[in-house]
């Protein structure tokens, strides 16, 4: 056993937060739980934007070094359409991936409505205009990202439907994007554990060359309410549905005022990460208490390493 040896894999960013409702370009509640992707030499974030009114659209912010000087739409990028039902009560936490055959980004995100959460798509070249593919499995359904690349032919979805009331991680298999089939769970549940209660993923999976690394987040119900902090897991290459490793402990958790004061406190949230190929620097950029952007950086090589020998 290493214990102890995952909580130090990640620093957090001296200029934490890096993003708050001060920097935004209209009235906003709180800005979180952004999705993200390197594009055109930028760090794109698509944050989630939570108005007065309590309801959440998505608005693109860029930086040259995924850090500071960050950009802001001056209006929502992605924002519910009126005559959707499903996005009635509006678009939360999305997952960005690059589909390499289609040449798009496709961006999963949660629709609110008054049926419930469920996982909806949309495809995009620049950002700027995307093409709505709409709800992809019904609700109860949340945490969901497209893997970058097709197995077998089929494309990959891993998601958080709640099931008799159970909330597992699972994965979906689609030729189409359409049609979904060969559910199961991937990532169960832990009793007792710090990720006992509720499992989800957090960004996109990332592939890696021991396997598609995985940040998830796990849920444990304290006196004082839901306590969210990050674990991590390790999928086969060619066979998703296998997990090679899964950590023991979390790898990071709520400990700063930022991520212990806010509209939710105790949160961390991640579903974006950007990998630097250049000097292995994974960033994870994540929802702080529901309130806030911050950032936490570790070496690839590390969070690799420390996998393989969970």
């Amino acid at each position: 056993m290493m214990l102890n040896r995952g909580a130090s894999l990640f620093r957090r960013y001296e200029g934490n937060p890096i993003l708050t409702p001060r920097n935004w370009p209209y009235p906003a509640n709180s800005v979180f739980n952004p999705g993200a992707a390197q594009v055109d030499g930028e760090a794109l974030l698509l944050v989630r934007v939570e108005d007065m009114r309590g309801f959440s659209h998505l608005t693109v912010a860029r930086s040259w070094d995924g850090r500071t000087n960050w950009v802001v739409d001056p209006e929502p990028t992605l924002e519910p359409e009126p005559n959707i039902r499903e996005e009635q009560w509006g678009l939360e936490d999305p997952r960005i991936v690059f589909l390499e055959d289609e040449g798009k980004y496709a961006v999963t995100y949660v629709s609110f409505s008054q049926g419930g959460p469920l996982i909806s798509l949309a495809l995009t070249e620049d950002f700027r205009r995307f093409e709505r593919r709409g709800p992809l499995l019904p609700p109860e359904d949340k945490d969901a990202s497209l893997f970058p690349k097709r197995f077998g032919g089929r494309f990959a979805l891993i998601h958080r439907p709640i099931i008799r009331g159970e909330a597992h991680i699972w994965i979906s298999f689609s030729p189409d994007l359409k049609y979904w089939g060969e559910h199961r769970v991937l990532l169960p549940v832990r009793a007792g554990w710090w990720d006992c209660h509720k499992v989800g993923l957090g960004p996109q999976p990332m592939e890696t060359s021991e396997g598609w690394l995985v940040i998830y987040h796990g849920v444990r119900r304290t006196a004082s309410g839901n306590l969210y902090r990050l674990g991590l897991a390790l999928l086969d290459l060619e066979d998703p549905c296998k997990v090679i490793r899964r950590s023991q402990e979390w790898v990071f958790s709520p400990k700063e005022a930022y991520e212990l004061i806010g509209d939710v406190p105790g949160v961390v949230f991640s579903c974006g990460t950007i990998v630097d190929e250049e000097t292995n620097e994974l960033r994870m950029y994540y929802g702080a208490a529901d309130t806030s952007v911050a950032l936490a950086v570790a070496d690839m090589d590390e969070v690799i390493d420390y996998i393989t020998h969970c």
